[in-house]
């Protein structure tokens, strides 16, 4: 029987800099970093997170959705925050760009999407408590 996710993976065209943007902009710790036999294998976690999240190498970022930031589906990672607002203000002063001005408020609780250099759709949530 399956028991837990180990790792997801997001791909990028430049491995150091999506490294640099994941720890310096979104405040994730880097893991891993071996030089294996089929490239890089390259992770960052949450600091309270099992998971960890795999920046793998492909030429041209292959298999990123097309259409940028407006792209209204949810990013293929998502990212929990304590206080996503606090967070926000943290990350745009580090020069992460979001698809909108402000997170915004729905019934399950607060969300925006961060974009990251390779056009990584990053879903920021903070769930409403007492559900």
């Amino acid at each position: 029987m399956l028991s837990n996710i180990l790792y997801v993976t997001v791909y990028v065209a430049d491995q150091d800099r999506a490294l640099q943007f994941y720890t310096e902009a979104l405040g994730l710790e880097k893991q891993v970093d071996y030089a294996g036999p089929d490239g890089r294998f390259l992770t960052v976690k949450a600091s309270r997170s099992p998971v960890e999240i795999i920046l793998w190498q492909l030429p041209e970022a292959a298999g990123q959705p097309s259409g940028g930031p407006e792209l209204v589906a949810p990013g293929p990672l998502i990212l929990e925050s304590d206080n996503l607002w606090k967070d926000f203000e943290v990350m745009r002063e580090r020069g992460v760009t979001f698809s909108d001005p402000e997170p915004v408020e729905y019934p399950f609780g607060v969300r925006i999407e961060a974009v990251d250099p390779d056009g990584n759709r990053i879903s920021l949530r903070q769930q409403r408590r007492g559900r």
